[in-house]
């Protein structure tokens, strides 16, 4: 008798990405790759960046997929960077079925490609580029509402589909223009409370982080990298004891904490 292979269920992530000078960097290009060498192998890789925001949530594309090269003032070699990662056609179709089933609107953009929250870790994780990698937008930054999408996309880590939100556990670029030596006494905070508070399973803290945590307003002035956590929190919402902290420590004084569930 023949039988099928259920894929593995996969972990749910959320990571900081840092910028395309990470590649550079002595030790974090290292610890992401160890990180995926640790992973299941992943059927394809569903990521949602801090990079996109757009209502109703968008799906990027499902063919060729292109990068987005959404920073200035770099030196040239990091424009030059690819990563012609397969599309993920089927999983976008699953996407739409899953969200459009609960009310939940979605548009196609297929010629929106990877942004650097997407392809600067991936290049260090899966540097062959041979998963298949869909980019979905942040409609909203409403930690509940993004929780809810994560609930909803759930059911794909049963199908061997690795969920990644990508942000940065702590960013202000303004103020750390005037910080000193060291990371700034708001990010380590805001670090320090974020990791206890993801220990705790303190959801409800969580989501309320800009009153709740110490300098949570100067940790994430505008919130847009700390919201794809809330999808990863969503998604893994049946595992959130198994949170780990994979890599922590501190880049250019923001805190690059990423966890994993499951």
């Amino acid at each position: 008798m023949m039988t099928t292979a259920t894929p593995e269920r996969m972990p749910a992530l959320y990571l900081s990405h840092g910028a395309p000078p990470l590649a550079d960097d002595p030790v974090w290009p290292g610890e992401l790759a160890a990180w995926a060498a640790d992973l299941p192998r992943p059927k394809a890789i569903l990521m949602v960046s801090a990079h996109w925001e757009e209502a109703p949530l968008a799906i990027g594309a499902t063919s060729r997929v292109p990068l987005v090269h959404d920073f200035w003032g770099f030196p040239e070699h990091y424009y030059q960077v690819t990563y012609d990662a397969p599309g993920a056609p089927a999983l976008a179709e699953d996407v739409r079925k899953l969200l459009r089933g609960v009310g939940q609107p979605v548009q196609d953009v297929p010629d929106r490609g990877l942004d650097h929250g997407a392809y600067v870790p991936l290049v260090e994780m899966f540097p062959n580029a041979d998963v298949p990698v869909l980019q979905v937008s942040m409609p909203t930054l409403a930690p509940q509402e993004l929780m809810r999408i994560g609930r909803r996309l759930a059911p794909l880590r049963d199908e061997g589909v690795l969920i990644v939100g990508s942000g940065f556990f702590t960013h202000n670029l303004a103020a750390l223009r005037h910080a000193g030596s060291g990371p700034p006494s708001w990010s380590s905070e805001f670090d320090d409370w974020g990791h206890r508070a993801l220990g705790a399973q303190d959801i409800d803290g969580l989501l309320d982080f800009e009153h709740a945590a110490p300098a949570g307003r100067l940790a994430h002035p505008r919130t847009e990298h700390f919201a794809p956590l809330f999808v990863t929190l969503g998604a893994a919402e049946s595992e959130l004891g198994s949170q780990r902290s994979v890599i922590d420590g501190f880049w250019m004084g923001l805190a690059k904490r990423s966890v994993q569930f499951g």
